[in-house]
C-alpha cells in the first residue's frame, strides 16, 4: 500500500494515483482544473473547531494529533479511512494538502493511520 503526502500546489505526477484533497477548505488561487483532485472526503479533514484552534497556536502538534484521531474515530471518518484504505490497495493515493509543512499535518496523521 503506497500512500503519499504532497502540497496540493506542486503539479501532478504520473506517479501519484488516486490524488486526495485532505483539506476542509479549497486552497487559495488554485484552480479546480489545475489541482487534479480525484476525491475531496470533507469528513476526513479536521474539524473548523480543531483547525482554527492549532493554527491560533493554542496548543502542540501531538496534542492536535491526538484530538484529530479522535475526530477520525467518528462513523462518518472512520468509513472514509476505510475507502481510502481500499483505493490504496489498488494503487497508489497521495493526499493532497495546502499546509506549508505537510509532514506536520493532519496529513501526516492520517498518512500514519492509513499505513
Amino acid at each position: 500500500m503506497s500512500i503519499r503526502i504532497r502540497r496540493v500546489y506542486e503539479p501532478p505526477e504520473p506517479d501519484d494515483g488516486t490524488r486526495v484533497l485532505v483539506d476542509r477548505l479549497w486552497p487559495r488561487g488554485l484552480s479546480k482544473e489545475a489541482a487534479h483532485v480525484d476525491e475531496w472526503p470533507k469528513a476526513l479533514t479536521p474539524s473548523t473547531e480543531l483547525r482554527r484552534w492549532y493554527h491560533a497556536g493554542e496548543g502542540s502538534y501531538e496534542e492536535f494529533a491526538g484530538r484529530y484521531e479522535a475526530e477520525l474515530a467518528a462513523p462518518e471518518a472512520a468509513e472514509l479511512l476505510e475507502q481510502v484504505r481500499a483505493w490504496a490497495a489498488k494503487g497508489p493515493v497521495t493526499l493532497l494538502t495546502a499546509a506549508k509543512t505537510p509532514q506536520e499535518s493532519h496529513a501526516a496523521v492520517l498518512a500514519r493511520l492509513l499505513g
